[in-house]
């Protein structure tokens, strides 16, 4: 969890907007600290985390938050952590066996054009069960927070572009709205942002479909200067809020970079617009 980061957004452990859908995105750059930063956030937080890894494995993240003072392990067995490993589950659908069937999460990999029904309906259902209390035995935990890591890998396995803005609408509907919690999700872009080759199904319409439905964003690039030994590149945040018949729109730039155990953010070029 970084303090700077958390200072610019006006969030602590303690005190965090409910409801929100976070979206996070990079460009030519690695916005995955980010990542890292809103899992350790909310699990300090002591809300009940569902985190949909799709690039990497628990391993992996783990290690990282162990750095950041957060068990992910600890964090699984009181059940506060539900980690939906999508490595692993891709192998126990591509690769089946008896012994280990795996969950249904990952169907759509037998048929993207089927959409992500099976895959919401792991987030639906497990987030629906576990808030209404069925689970007496268990702690009590605050709201409930989607992180999804990442969402752009979904297009390279043949899912469309309307197929991951509908399951991220339909989750945004179930964990925002019915639930009040939150949603964190990451989409990453490889182009230039001037390109257009007119794909329909590119990372860029998927980024401007989410950026629509989110109420802030963290946008990460590199420098425009190019590479600088102190300085790891750039985030644009970006918050949106309903405002009449309309929104208002407030940005900021910051400079920042990543240590071992945190981040430092800064900008002496900070600039900022209401639209």
């Amino acid at each position: 969890m970084f303090t700077e980061l958390n200072s610019i957004l006006n969030t602590t452990p303690d005190s965090f907007t409910q409801g929100e859908f976070v979206l996070l995105s990079d460009r030519q750059s690695d916005a995955s600290f980010l990542i890292h930063h809103f899992l350790s956030l909310y699990l300090r937080a002591r809300c009940k985390v569902w985190f949909v890894g799709l690039v990497q494995s628990f391993n992996h993240y783990s290690a990282i938050s162990q750095r950041l003072g957060v068990s992910l392990t600890q964090a699984k067995e009181k059940g506060q952590l539900v980690f939906l490993e999508g490595l692993k589950e891709s192998l126990s659908v591509l690769i089946p066996e008896d012994t280990d069937p795996g969950s249904q999460a990952m169907d759509f990999l037998r048929d993207p054009s089927v959409g992500l029904k099976s895959l919401y309906e792991f987030v639906r259902s497990s987030a629906t069960s576990s808030s209404v209390g069925e689970h007496e035995a268990e702690e009590k935990w605050g709201p409930p927070v989607l992180l999804v890591d990442d969402l752009s890998v979904l297009l390279s396995l043949g899912v469309s572009v309307g197929a991951v803005l509908d399951f991220s609408h339909y989750c945004r509907a179930t964990v925002c709205s019915q639930l009040q919690g939150n949603v964190v999700m990451l989409s990453r872009c490889d182009g230039g942002e001037e390109e257009d080759d007119g794909d329909d199904e590119g990372s860029e319409r998927l980024l401007k479909g989410l950026t629509h439905q989110c109420s802030l964003t963290l946008h990460v690039q590199g420098l425009p200067t190019g590479y600088c030994r102190d300085i790891h590149g750039q985030v644009e945040v970006c918050w949106r809020r309903r405002q009449g018949d309309g929104h208002h729109t407030q940005k900021k730039l910051f400079q920042y970079k990543v240590h071992d155990k945190g981040a430092s953010f800064f900008a002496p070029g900070t600039s900022s617009a209401v639209l």
